[in-house]
């Protein structure tokens, strides 16, 4: 049975006021590095894909937390979840361990006044409402990107975590990846003249997918997974494998995501708004054409071309790299030359696509010079050289990691503008600070989408 907020709050309230009280980190001089009560217990929401292969690792390594507890709507899942974490501690203390406690419900595991924090690792569409239900039962919160399914929810998402005081970070992991961060630096310091342009360049997904209907699997709460969205007939493809871990049909899914503008977009449009200084706006002008699929079960946007005008006369271009030669990344050109900053070759699941062209630097430029090393008095940004780990340090000393929530919000809202964009395939004007498009009524009717009864976002 779904556990409806209100339900919730009244249980939450039932535990006492302690249960939202800010987590006290008990120096390690007073009781020594290990005590428990030293500890950051972390519970994970969410322990399929991208939880096993870099949520989980990213947060067990660190000896001052521990996570505590499991919630999956799969239970095979869950219970793979649990024996991955128990055995990750057992082989680390060298002692039987079986300290992980599993839910079905997250709500159920929010109620658990231990748990300090939560890792959020589950579909888009559940994104910005479990982040909310999180901050408000007192927890802190690393959320996957993207921030939210649609352009209200993460302005909800955004106001919840800064009414609550929580501290939240994005999965945006190039913040904290050196090519990123020196690629921000040098176009702020003015390496590359003025800045012109930024082309965005994406991977794409395949359409297809089988529609054919299929009994739900006993180990799945298939209502519970469906959750806020509209409820619709299950079929394997548009959930995940029942077996394994390979890449799941949802991302292509346009009831759970929006495809791969936001799923990789809002990666790389918010390292163009840290280079802008424009992480707490966005654009002013959308344009944009896609293709979308017109047979098949996954309907996400294929190849596209966008067109964004932000309020310091940058234009920033979106598109695939599946109908060009442009290798995924982001091309910063100025009036001095231009830089080009991606990934490389890493990955950070075995699923995730990868480029059809052949091997990039990670980061180059027009003139070698570019990227000589800034000197003393240069503009810098904050230095994170583990995206897990500042958010645990900022969990811990209660201080603004680095991709914080507001900062999360926009740059998915520059991804989802882009979707509206492809939709109605016109030129759209947005005021980035009413977060409303400007005369346009069927515009902004595509900021929020229906939710089912028992799900909403209150």
């Amino acid at each position: 049975m779904t556990t409806s907020r209100r339900d919730f709050i009244k249980r939450a309230a039932a535990l006492g006021a302690g249960s939202f009280i800010m987590p006290t980190i008990i120096p390690a001089s007073v009781l020594g590095k290990d005590a428990p009560s030293n500890k950051i217990n972390v519970g994970a929401i969410g322990v399929g894909r991208i939880s096993r292969g870099h949520d989980l690792p990213g947060i067990w390594k660190y000896d001052f937390t521990k996570i505590m507890a499991a919630c999956d709507v799969d239970s095979v899942r869950l219970e793979q979840g649990k024996e991955l974490i128990n055995n990750y501690y057992a082989k680390k203390t060298g002692k039987a361990y079986n300290g992980v406690a599993t839910y079905e419900n997250y709500l159920d595991m929010l109620n658990n006044k231990d748990i300090d924090a939560v890792v959020i690792s589950t579909p888009d569409h559940w994104h910005a409402k479990q982040a909310i239900d999180a901050v408000y039962a007192g927890k802190d919160v690393y959320l996957q990107k993207p921030a939210s399914l649609t352009i209200e929810e993460g302005r909800l998402m955004s106001d919840a975590v800064n009414r609550t005081g929580r501290i939240f970070q994005i999965g945006s992991q190039q913040r904290s990846w050196k090519q990123f961060r020196e690629a921000v630096e040098f176009v702020r310091n003015g390496r590359i003249g003025d800045l012109i342009s930024c082309e965005v360049r994406l991977p794409g997904d395949p359409a297809g997918g089988k529609t054919n209907e299929m009994p739900v699997p006993k180990q799945l709460n298939y209502d519970l997974w469906i959750g806020p969205t509209p409820y619709v007939y299950y079929t394997e493809d548009r959930v995940h494998p029942p077996t394994g871990y390979g890449r799941p049909g949802w991302l292509r899914c346009e009831q759970f995501g929006a495809g791969m503008i936001t799923g990789w977009g809002t990666h790389h449009f918010d390292i163009v708004h840290w280079a802008m200084n424009l992480e707490h706006s966005g654009p002013v002008e959308i344009s944009g054409k896609a293709t979308f699929p017109t047979s098949g079960l996954w309907d996400v946007h294929g190849n596209f071309e966008t067109e964004l005008l932000y309020p310091n006369g940058v234009k920033v271009y979106g598109l695939t790299e599946n109908n060009t030669d442009k290798p995924n990344g982001i091309l910063f050109k100025g009036t001095k030359g231009w830089i080009f900053v991606s990934r490389g070759d890493q990955q950070i699941t075995t699923s995730d696509p990868t480029s059809p062209t052949k091997k990039s630097k990670a980061i180059d430029a027009s003139d070698p010079k570019i990227l000589a090393p800034l000197g003393d008095g240069a503009w810098r940004v904050p230095e994170s050289k583990d995206h897990h780990g500042n958010w645990l340090e900022a969990v811990k000393n209660r201080t603004q990691p680095i991709a914080p929530a507001e900062v999360a919000h926009r740059s998915c809202t520059a991804c989802l503008l882009q979707h509206i964009a492809m939709k109605l395939q016109r030129k759209l004007y947005w005021d980035p600070i009413r977060e409303r498009f400007k005369n346009d009524d069927e515009a902004n009717s595509m900021i929020s989408r229906p939710q089912r009864a028992g799900f909403e976002i209150r």
